[in-house]
């Protein structure tokens, strides 16, 4: 697959009809693979959390969900052909998944929450579903959960947690798991089930769905997305202005 380098991290520089492809490459292949996904806030945690960072870096598949890292990209030359959002990508997944016989994990949220989504993905997409699991757990249940989730038998595990949570337990458990492909989704359960709404298209295309997201959660989240922008502004500019190798594109 095309990488290109972005900030000192490759990224996967392929389409969602791509990705599915891939995907399904290891679904076929029987091997316990994982992908993430970056946006613009994600750099600041990476840079302040070394195990998520290198959780990240392991990663099998690694996609620009967030359009400033493309905007940025440009700048810096690292070519990333189009945004694949999580969330977008997931339900291209279901849609594939009736007539390739996959069968899907669903892992985190509320309890409520959870079986709600379950439900409308069942009805909606006529997906086979291997098991489910809310997020709300005790650490010592963790490997519990993990050996829950490798007895299902599911061909695709969707991880709906926060961020460094979703990404340091795939890399905790993915092996063990063995999953063909597991992958973060964050709040997209919240977003299936209609707790939360998802920015018309015209925001999503101009890099203002992390806005629209705050407005419906301003106490909880400012915090985040502005700090967060704000430090991948700094870190783009400083590699424009400084001609630094770690941008470009990869292989």
């Amino acid at each position: 697959m095309k990488e290109a380098r972005l900030l000192g991290l490759n990224i996967h520089a392929i389409t969602i009809d791509e990705a599915v492809d891939v995907i399904a490459r290891f679904v076929a292949e029987k091997t316990p693979r994982q992908g993430v996904f970056l946006n613009a806030g994600k750099f600041a945690e990476i840079d302040r959390n070394p195990p998520l960072k290198r959780a990240i870096g392991q990663a099998d598949l690694r996609l620009a969900d967030g359009q400033p890292l493309l905007w940025a990209g440009r700048l810096l030359g690292a070519r990333i052909p189009e945004r694949v959002a999580g969330i977008d990508l997931m339900h291209r997944l279901m849609a594939e998944g009736k007539g390739r016989g996959w069968r899907f994990f669903f892992f985190g949220a509320s309890p409520e929450v959870l079986e709600k989504t379950v439900a409308i993905c069942r009805e909606r997409y006529g997906i086979a579903v291997a098991g489910f699991q809310h997020g709300y757990y005790r650490p010592e249940e963790e490997a519990a959960v993990a050996e829950k989730i490798r007895d299902s038998g599911a061909d695709i595990l969707f991880v709906a947690m926060g961020s460094p949570k979703k990404e340091l337990f795939m890399d905790r458990h993915v092996r063990m798991m063995n999953v063909p492909f597991t992958m973060g989704v964050g709040g997209s359960f919240d977003v299936v089930a209609g707790l939360v709404r998802r920015s018309p298209r015209w925001m999503q295309r101009m890099g203002l769905e992390w806005f629209y997201r705050m407005m419906q959660e301003p106490g909880r989240l400012w915090r985040r997305y502005l700090f967060g922008n704000l430090h991948f502004i700094r870190r783009v500019a400083a590699c424009f202005f400084r001609r630094c190798d770690c941008c470009g594109d990869g292989r």
